[in-house]
């Protein structure tokens, strides 16, 4: 197949607009289980970061391994403890959580980075004082047989405070800061915390314009059966709707639900995307048309949509 250049100077064309809107600007990118799984997407998905950075698009990549933490776990005998659709991280949890997110895949994630040329630096929250938490109060939460019961989760973190200066530090240097979903306390303890949630505190604080989530999924649907019912657009009114009906289940109503806190505080736009299609971050990115859903708050839909507010 022989390529148009002229479709190929168009398409730079059309993207240099959003090059010089993103230049020195941060975006925040958590990498989901389905892309940190599979040797090719993640590998894609590190060329095409490679490609933003070189833009001069300053990035911090967080990310979790929840499915790899319970397989290392299998592997030493251990069987993982969800209830409630939540990861109980007892002691031995623990360990074993801190191997793989702040050892295993966090290194991968670094490696990928190298082999396209980025500098990039792996930590976690307890890095720099970066994420403080507290341990997760108990709850009363409703297990998996429909029985409602006091759990306990462990070592398991609720984020009090994030202190960026060691990611301005990195970022001002040029590196690309890679986090893992651990944070600390003053006394010294480690806490397992929801990636999800890491990265929309971190885009937060770091006034970052784009939180995107590359994920196994290709962004919002009004039927998750049905990949025609794509949300290509929304805010958190339109949203409200459908998460009444029940149709954000599983893991897509948290990643909604910290898309939405960071829409709302203070980040521009946020992106759920399938992180396993080819050049997915690249089109949401650099296209008007996207690929997935991009959720904004009301005065950014105001802005995007040419709208006063007044009116």
């Amino acid at each position: 197949m022989t390529l148009d250049p002229s479709k190929s100077i168009a398409g730079l064309k059309g993207a240099l607009r959003y090059v010089r809107a993103y230049r020195d600007h941060v975006f925040v990118v958590k990498l989901g289980g389905d892309v940190l799984s599979d040797p090719h997407s993640l590998d894609t998905v590190a060329g095409q970061l490679a490609l933003l950075s070189s833009l001069s698009i300053r990035l911090v990549v967080v990310h979790g391994g929840g499915t790899q933490a319970s397989a290392i776990a299998r592997r030493l005998g251990q069987e993982p403890e969800m209830i409630a659709g939540r990861r109980v991280t007892d002691d031995a949890a623990l360990e074993v959580t801190k191997m793989v997110y702040r050892g295993l895949l966090n290194t991968d994630l670094v490696a990928a980075f190298r082999r396209h040329g980025v500098q990039a630096t792996g930590l976690s929250g307890v890095d720099g004082d970066l994420i403080t938490a507290h341990r997760r109060l108990p709850l009363r939460v409703v297990d998996d047989a429909g029985v409602e019961r006091t759990v306990d989760y462990g070592h398991v973190g609720d984020i009090d405070k994030v202190d960026p200066r060691i990611l301005d530090t990195l970022l001002s240097a040029r590196f690309v800061p890679v986090v893992s979903s651990l944070a600390g306390d003053a006394d010294g303890n480690v806490y397992n915390v929801n990636a999800d949630t890491v990265a929309e505190s971190l885009a937060i604080a770091l006034k970052a314009q784009k939180l995107i989530f590359l994920t196994g999924a290709p962004g919002v649907l009004r039927d998750r059966n049905d990949p025609s019912t794509l949300v290509a657009f929304a805010d958190p009114d339109d949203l409200a709707e459908l998460m009444a009906s029940g149709a954000l289940a599983g893991g897509m109503r948290p990643k909604v639900e910290a898309c939405i806190r960071a829409a709302t505080g203070g980040v521009d736009r946020t992106h759920i995307i399938d992180g396993r299609a080819p050049d997915a971050l690249l089109l949401e990115a650099f296209t008007g048309s996207g690929c997935g859903t991009m959720i904004v708050g009301r005065k950014e839909k105001a802005t995007y949509l040419g709208v006063d507010l007044a009116d």
